[in-house]
């Protein structure tokens, strides 16, 4: 990171709309290094939107993203594939390929983008499952896992080409509280012991206040609130007090002027 930059990320002014829906209205977020910051909101309002900007799958109509002070809308195709060999992604479904095996899973990140020997990508393999406790698992197929094995295994590849940052979108979504918890001790071991960054997407609050540094709320394109955990239990916004209360159900919004169907 160069001189002077304090955050790992920085979003400024970041505008996107599909047609005439708004997903994000001038939306302002930043990150830190070493901090896991979990994004919240009611469904629709556009969190994987913004995981998926800082993947480079969607560009914004307009606004800044900085990724270690690099701004990552100027760059081509070529020049963002190297940035994001340093940004990990677990999806909320694990998404492996099914006709592979899980060791083969993990390795296909290595095998496309490094430079690294069969036999060194095979270590790194063999490292990532014992991380996350599968290592009976290499030459199973997904269809032979459980869903809170197959998270695992989304985690041992995200983590394959040691990133600084990884996104978690739901990561403990349909899943029993004793594999919850297993994926929350692993993220959090992830951060205090491997020192990564981790932007996380969760509507699990149980979850979200275990593993968050800081949290941020969005609301109709925008973030309305963020700040350590006390401050979101003592907030005193109506909409961030019914979200957080565990009879509200996390429902969608209907008011006029929200969003809808864009997670």
């Amino acid at each position: 990171m160069s001189k002077g930059i304090t955050n790992l990320v920085e979003m400024r002014g970041i505008k996107l709309k599909f047609d005439d829906l708004v997903v994000l209205n001038g939306l302002n977020l930043s990150v830190q290094a070493q901090e896991s910051l979990v994004i919240m909101g009611v469904s629709g309002c556009g969190k994987s939107t913004l995981l998926s900007i800082l993947l480079g799958l969607l560009t914004p109509d307009a606004g800044s993203v900085k990724f270690k002070g690099e701004e990552l809308t100027r760059l081509s195709r070529q020049e963002f594939n190297k940035i994001r060999m340093h940004i990990g992604m677990v999806y909320q479904n694990a998404a492996l390929l099914s006709s592979l095996t899980i060791g083969e899973n993990i390795g296909l990140p290595l095998q496309e983008l490094s430079h690294q020997s069969s036999d060194e990508i095979s270590a790194v393999i063999d490292e990532k499952l014992a991380l996350v406790g599968l290592s009976e698992a290499r030459e199973k197929f997904p269809s032979e896992l459980s869903g809170g094995m197959q998270k695992r295994a989304g985690m041992a590849r995200a983590l394959a080409m040691e990133p600084e940052l990884i996104l978690f979108d739901e990561p403990t979504a349909g899943l029993d509280p004793i594999n919850s918890d297993l994926i929350n001790e692993l993220m959090i071991t992830l951060r205090e012991k491997q020192k990564v960054t981790s932007i996380i997407v969760t509507h699990e609050m149980e979850s979200a206040f275990a593993l968050a540094t800081r949290m941020a709320f969005m609301d109709q394109g925008k973030m309305i609130l963020v700040g350590t955990p006390d401050e979101f239990r003592n907030s005193d916004l109506p909409l961030i007090r019914e979200f957080l209360s565990p009879h509200s159900g996390n429902k969608k919004r209907t008011t006029k002027g929200s969003i809808h169907e864009i997670a």
